[in-house]
């Protein structure tokens, strides 16, 4: 018989768990307390969903914006994907679990995903770039780095 945790485990975040993702990204040092009273959920609850989506690799990293200026060695991209149809949550699984990758959007027109890379440097960019095209079912990729934020 499978237990309500078990169900739990299996499932893609659900509305819930998309709220406390986008609380964490706001501000990832919130205390689980304060998340829960934001949620309205009980503590218990808010870290029970926390440690579920960390173990299924939905929540890789718990990570730290710096302020303008303060990242100058840093690499940001984008990074547009052309997907094989049948693969594409195998493909988004496996990328979801490269620490370089802030954001995955899924998109209309030639491109199906587009991802939002922070990366260390250069050769961490290259890396992950690397990565990225080796995953089964990414048939192809263009890459535009984001040099500098003007507005």
């Amino acid at each position: 018989m499978t237990s309500e945790t078990d169900k739990m485990e299996t499932q893609l975040p659900d509305a819930t768990d998309r709220r406390l993702i986008a609380a964490l990204r706001r501000d990832a040092r919130l205390p689980v307390s304060s998340l829960a009273a934001a949620l309205g959920l009980s503590r218990a609850t808010v870290k029970a969903r926390i440690d579920r989506l960390v173990a299924a690799g939905v929540i890789s990293r718990f990570t730290v914006e710096l302020g303008t200026g303060q990242e100058d060695d840093r690499v940001r991209a984008i990074v547009l994907i052309e997907l094989e149809g049948s693969l594409s949550r195998a493909v988004i699984r496996a990328l979801a679990a490269l620490p370089q990758l802030a954001r995955l959007h899924s998109t209309n027109g030639n491109w199906d995903l587009v991802a939002e890379m922070d990366c260390a440097d250069l050769r961490d960019f290259d890396a992950a770039l690397r990565r990225i095209r080796e995953v089964p079912g990414v048939v192809s990729s263009q890459s535009c780095l984001l040099l500098d934020t003007v507005g």
